[in-house]
């Protein structure tokens, strides 16, 4: 899985064209979203039904049983992140951010995340820093480009 993965993230890179960056990253996201586990896969997708539900407790609680049970598995945290995220819990979704790129640090659902919430909290120097990471991953991912012009022209305007 690691050398399949490494083929798309390299080839993720070198992508223009948005049907192409957009086929790269739904193979990565299928490679994320498999534990190995039947049980955990089950948990997974509970959680996940749980969240497009509103359900963001429940939720949590079965990327908690995937987190205890496998805690080396990025999405694990990082669909905790987004339940947290939509609960409105910053703090909480900016931990699993971290602990999900301890683990993928190519992870370019979590940089976007957390770009994300930076911005909303106005710290628009960490927003465009990570950013600037993710354009390292994938340098035309698209709405990235304006994203940083933004964030450029809000620090320009606080001097």
């Amino acid at each position: 899985m690691l050398h399949e993965l490494d083929d798309l993230f390299a080839r993720l890179r070198l992508a223009t064209a948005p049907a192409e960056i957009e086929a790269l990253q739904s193979g990565i996201w299928q490679l994320w979203l498999t534990t190995g586990d039947a049980a955990l896969d089950k948990e997974l997708e509970a959680g996940m039904r749980a969240m497009q539900a509103g359900d963001y407790t429940l939720a949590i609680d079965h990327f908690n049983r995937i987190i205890i049970f496998k805690p080396t598995f990025a999405e694990g945290w990082n669909k905790r992140a987004t339940a947290h995220y939509l609960r409105g819990e910053y703090r909480a979704s900016l931990h699993d951010i971290d602990e999900t790129l301890q683990r993928e640090p190519r992870h370019f659902g979590a940089l976007w995340g957390q770009a994300s919430i930076m911005r909303q909290l106005g710290e628009y120097r960490r927003a465009l820093t990570i950013l600037n990471k993710l354009s390292v991953i994938c340098p035309h991912l698209p709405g990235l480009y304006e994203q940083q012009l933004s964030l450029r022209e809000l620090l320009d305007d606080q001097g």
